[in-house]
C-alpha cells in the first residue's frame, strides 16, 4: 500500500510540473498581447464592412492616426493595410500603402506616370500569406545568382543588392518591429521569373499566432450598412 500511495504522489507531482510547463509555453505563445502595437489595435476604434470576399476594417488610433485594413473573407489572409497620411499643412491626405497594391490615384499627372515608366525603374510591392511575407520587385532583369539578399538587424531591415552594383534596396519588415522580433537569415527565400524577384520571409510563429488571433477579435467588430468615406477611398 506504501508503494502505491508514493506513485500515486509521483504522479500528482509530474501532473503539476506538466501543467506550470503547459502555462508557460501558451505565455510564452502569447508575448505579442503585451507589444505597443497589439494594445493599439485593442483600443483603436474599429468600424468594418463586407464587400463580396473582401472585408474591410477602419481603425482610429488614440493619436488620430487612420489605418484600413481588408481581408479576404475565405482565406483569413491580410490583402492590404494602408495609412492616412496629411498633408504638409494638416489637411486629408493620400493613402501610403503597406501591404498590398498601390491604390490608384483618382487625378494621376500623365507626365510624370510616363516619365517614370519610360525608365522601367524596379517598383517594389508588398504581398502578405498565410506564411509568409512577400516582395515582389518588377523591372528586374537579372538572373537570380545576381542577387545577395540578407537579414540586417542592425538596420531592422533586409538589404537586396545585386554583385553587378545595379540596384541596392532596404526592406522594412513593419510587422517584426512592432513584435520586437528578430530577422534571422533562415527564414528568407527568394526566387526570380518574368522580370521579378520575389522575396519570401517565412512568418515567426508569434506572427502566425497573432494573424490567427487577431482576426477572430475582428469577428466581434460587427459590419455596418452605410460604407464611410475613408473605406469608399479605397
Amino acid at each position: 500500500m506504501k508503494r502505491t500511495s508514493s506513485l500515486i504522489e509521483n504522479l500528482n507531482d509530474g501532473s503539476i510540473k506538466l501543467k506550470k510547463t503547459i502555462i508557460s509555453v501558451n505565455f510564452e505563445n502569447k508575448m505579442f498581447r503585451n507589444t505597443i502595437w497589439y494594445k493599439s489595435l485593442l483600443g483603436a476604434e474599429k468600424s468594418c464592412l463586407k464587400e463580396d470576399k473582401i472585408k474591410k476594417v477602419h481603425y482610429k488610433f488614440e493619436d488620430d492616426r487612420e489605418m484600413v485594413e481588408e481581408y479576404n473573407v475565405d482565406t483569413q489572409v491580410l490583402l492590404r493595410r494602408a495609412w492616412k497620411v496629411k498633408s504638409k499643412l494638416g489637411g486629408d491626405g493620400k493613402w501610403e500603402v503597406e501591404i498590398g497594391d498601390p491604390i490608384p490615384d483618382p487625378t494621376p499627372n500623365v507626365e510624370i506616370a510616363d516619365i517614370v515608366e519610360s525608365k522601367d525603374q524596379p517598383i517594389v510591392t508588398r504581398r502578405n500569406t498565410r506564411v509568409n511575407l512577400e516582395w515582389r520587385i518588377r523591372n528586374l532583369p537579372y538572373p537570380i545568382s545576381t542577387y545577395s539578399i540578407s537579414a540586417n538587424n542592425e538596420e531592422k531591415c533586409i538589404t537586396v543588392r545585386t554583385t553587378n552594383k545595379k540596384y541596392f534596396k532596404k526592406l522594412q519588415i513593419p510587422e517584426l518591429i512592432r513584435l520586437g522580433l528578430p530577422i534571422e537569415q533562415a527564414h528568407i527565400q527568394s526566387t526570380h521569373q518574368y522580370n521579378t524577384l520575389i522575396i519570401m520571409y517565412k512568418k515567426p510563429q508569434q506572427l502566425l499566432d497573432m494573424d490567427k488571433e487577431w482576426y477572430e477579435e475582428l469577428k466581434q467588430v460587427k459590419p455596418i450598412k452605410d460604407v464611410p468615406n475613408e473605406c469608399k477611398a479605397q
